[in-house]
């Protein structure tokens, strides 16, 4: 069990204020829009450096090279192939591409094309980024690379936006208004208007959705225990939920990214132009008082507490 120092309280705002802060602190609101940053700040130790991995592309020309494949691996091995080719295992077919580790990694992570850490992010307790461009999602705390998987963003015709946005409401089960017969496990809303959320639904290894981010169902229930909704308070939204950010573009028009880890295993890591703008959306989440508690939020919940 972790033990924690109780600091003064001008010496907590201090720290909050100077060090969560990626751009200069904006001009002071009036007084009836100041709150204090009270989202408490985990100090994590770095990951241990990833290991780096090396990769060959295996072309399944028959259904005897399937049956090898599946016969071949492991299901561990299997699922991070299937994981890194962003597909279901029912799609493996004769006539197929896979990119496939030449050796297994110890820890899933290390197949990520998501940073291990995002220094910049530290302040923030819970994150969900999404690439459309390597088509990944990761969870991130305070920064950290908890976890990541494969995803299925929007086809060409109906992209899914970018932008930040924040964890709306949750479903278990919820039905599409576009078809009534599609079925989405573990919806969880990011864009009320738009209804589009992430839920569990069929990785064909390529941008295939009407705006959802898809993704395998182990993924999908988990984000759905693990991601906060918003808090409403007579029909308004007094507290964002989970930031979910959305970023990056995929070339409809070239080779599936991944297969360029044959040549570059870093082929699919996150561009200076993607952190760039991973900054500005955290800049944005650092100055919207809906994703901190008020000074009299706090105050009422002491209160309850004592009671």
């Amino acid at each position: 069990m972790k033990t924690h120092t109780i600091l003064p309280k001008f010496l907590i705002l201090l720290i909050l204020f100077t060090g969560c802060n990626p751009k200069p602190q904006v001009a002071e609101a009036d007084a009836s829009q100041k709150f204090e940053m009270v989202n408490p700040v985990i100090k994590r130790e770095p990951k241990d450096f990833r290991q780096e991995l090396t990769y060959s592309i295996d072309s399944l020309k028959s259904k005897q090279d399937v049956d090898s494949l599946l016969n071949r691996y492991s299901e561990k091995e299997l699922h991070a192939i299937l994981a890194l080719n962003r597909m279901d295992r029912n799609r493996l077919r004769p006539n197929t591409n896979l990119v496939i580790p030449e050796c297994a990694a110890s820890d899933f992570l290390d197949y990520s094309p998501l940073p291990s850490n995002i220094d910049f992010m530290a302040c923030i307790p819970k994150a969900v980024l999404v690439s459309q461009r390597v088509q990944a999602f990761g969870l991130y705390e305070n920064g950290e690379l908890v976890q990541w998987g494969p995803v299925s963003t929007g086809k060409r015709s109906t992209r899914t936006p970018n932008g930040l946005n924040y964890g709306n409401y949750k479903a278990r089960k919820k039905i599409s208004t576009v078809d009534a017969s599609w079925v989405m496990p573990y919806y969880f809303n990011f864009m009320n208007h738009e209804g589009i959320g992430t839920h569990q639904y069929a990785l064909p290894g390529y941008p295939a959705s009407h705006g959802c981010v898809r993704m395998y169902m182990d993924d999908a229930k988990d984000i759905y225990n693990w991601a906060s909704m918003w808090e409403l308070n007579k029909g308004k939204i007094s507290k964002n939920g989970t930031p979910f950010i959305v970023y990056g573009e995929y070339d409809y028009n070239s080779d599936k990214p991944w297969y360029n880890l044959s040549e570059n295993m870093k082929a699919n890591d996150m561009t200076e132009e993607e952190v760039k703008l991973l900054k500005d959306y955290i800049w944005n989440y650092q100055h919207d008082p809906r994703n901190f508690e008020t000074q009299l939020d706090t105050e009422e919940g002491m209160l309850a507490s004592a009671q």
